[in-house]
């Protein structure tokens, strides 16, 4: 039997697992902005053929998360400070825009689910929060997600799960300072009550500021500090 095609459902699976690993390289810091690799590299690595790396790098690329060097491989896409700026600020406008309709629309157009799961984390005493950065910055991105998502305007989760896709490898160093774990557990808190009791302008600017903080917070970050974020902690 010969071997499949490019257009295959192996390779096409194959692409998709590549996809998903070098994404989770980018986004765990294994990768980091500037750093060069070859499709070689990464096949070898990964154990498979050069046309599903391939087909995955291209993916990638279109999705803004890596260059090809045609001459000299590919390359982790330079962090570029005023996309930043620009994704956070459509950022804004989309959980903000969610958290108007979470308190103005009926109380049947609402998934209360979604809400409630939420207020098991965040709504909880101090001494019973998680301090853990890695887990806690999983469940910011997911605190996020669901407010949007509760809203119950699907192709507003869908820009803002690109959005969040984007921002992701940025929005997770803000979680390397032990004080914005504590901040980020009191922002939440008094941004889901503000939801909860269904007062809009309230939610819209505790909302916002929350994540003018955040933006800040990462603006301050130098190529330096991306390195270092991914470095082992010491204890």
């Amino acid at each position: 039997m010969g071997a499949p095609d490019a257009a295959s459902p192996l390779h096409a699976s194959l692409a998709d697992t590549v996809y998903a690993r070098v994404k989770d390289d980018i986004a765990e810091f294994r990768l980091v902005p500037g750093d060069r690799f070859t499709e070689n590299e990464v096949a070898t690595r990964l154990g498979v053929s050069r046309t599903p790396v391939r087909q995955a790098l291209f993916r990638l690329e279109r999705e803004g998360f890596v260059q090809v060097h045609f001459r000299s491989g590919w390359q982790v896409q330079p962090f570029d400070f005023e996309k930043f700026e620009h994704l956070y600020d459509l950022r804004v406008v989309l959980e903000t825009t969610a958290a108007q309709r979470l308190c103005e629309a009926a109380p049947d157009r609402i998934d209360r689910s979604r809400l409630d799961a939420l207020q098991a984390f965040w709504l909880v005493a101090r001494p019973e929060r998680k301090l853990d950065a890695r887990l806690v910055s999983q469940r910011d991105e997911e605190f996020h997600a669901t407010l949007v998502a509760a809203a119950g305007n699907p192709e507003l989760a869908r820009v803002h799960r690109e959005v969040t896709d984007r921002i992701r490898i940025v929005r997770r160093l803000d979680f390397t300072q032990v004080e914005r774990v504590q901040s980020t557990y009191d922002e939440h808190s008094q941004i889901l009550r503000a939801v909860l009791r269904r007062r809009t302008e309230q939610a819209v600017m505790l909302l916002r500021s929350h994540i003018e903080a955040s933006k800040s917070e990462v603006r301050k970050l130098t190529l330096h500090n991306l390195y270092l974020a991914r470095q082992p902690a010491r204890g």
